[in-house]
């Protein structure tokens, strides 16, 4: 069975801390990458959609399916988030 987004999912909790507390250059007017947990327990990552920049350099094995974004956030938000992932 194939993987596929719930769209009735609501933002549960926020992984890591807010964009504000962990750079001092984000405040309510600026947009800046987010991780959240979603009430499914899905993930919802809010960052730079590089799809096109990366589709034709992707490694062998990988690929984007139909609907799918390559979506960059900068390495800091997974480091605030890690506390909030549980391990495999």
């Amino acid at each position: 069975m194939v993987w596929q987004a719930d769209p009735s999912a609501l933002f549960d909790r926020r992984l890591g801390v807010s964009p504000q507390e962990r750079d001092p250059d984000c405040d309510d007017n600026k947009t800046c990458p987010d991780m959240w947990r979603l009430s499914n327990g899905d993930v919802a990552v809010i960052g730079q959609d590089l799809t096109e920049t990366y589709e034709t350099r992707l490694p062998e094995g990988v690929a984007l399916g139909t609907g799918e974004r390559l979506v960059v956030i900068p390495g800091n938000v997974l480091s605030h988030a890690k506390k909030d992932i549980p391990d495999a």
